[in-house]
């Protein structure tokens, strides 16, 4: 992520953030492993999941981190995009699904005009 707005995370900055909260940073990543383990779903399949979620988003350090991982438990990269390709439809769709409410607030405001 080279020419990236955001800081690379370090070493130093990782511990850091560990550091200042201990607890609830062990309790997350101890939430964080059991929630990538296989269970019902492989561990592949749980990383594709991460990578169309971190796309929609858009956290640059969990695209990242879940690509990688992905790839690591066996994703292919043709498998990779498209899982992005859902998660790009699954935003656009957010949106084409909730064009009912401005259809219906277009109704609502001509059936006021038509009333007075």
């Amino acid at each position: 992520m080279t020419d990236s707005p955001y800081p690379e995370r370090t070493p130093d900055l990782l511990r850091r953030r560990r550091d200042l909260v201990p607890d609830t940073a062990a309790a997350f990543a101890k939430f964080s492993a059991e929630v990538f383990a296989a269970g019902a779903l492989d561990e592949k399949t749980k990383q594709l999941i991460a990578v169309a979620v971190a796309h929609v988003t858009q956290c640059p350090y969990c695209i990242d981190g879940h690509t990688k991982q992905a790839v690591r438990k066996g994703a292919t990269e043709q498998e990779v995009m498209e899982a992005i390709w859902v998660a790009a439809e699954m935003r656009a769709g957010g949106a084409y699904a909730h064009s009912v409410i401005a259809l219906h607030a277009m109704d609502a405001a001509h059936s006021a005009v038509h009333a007075h």
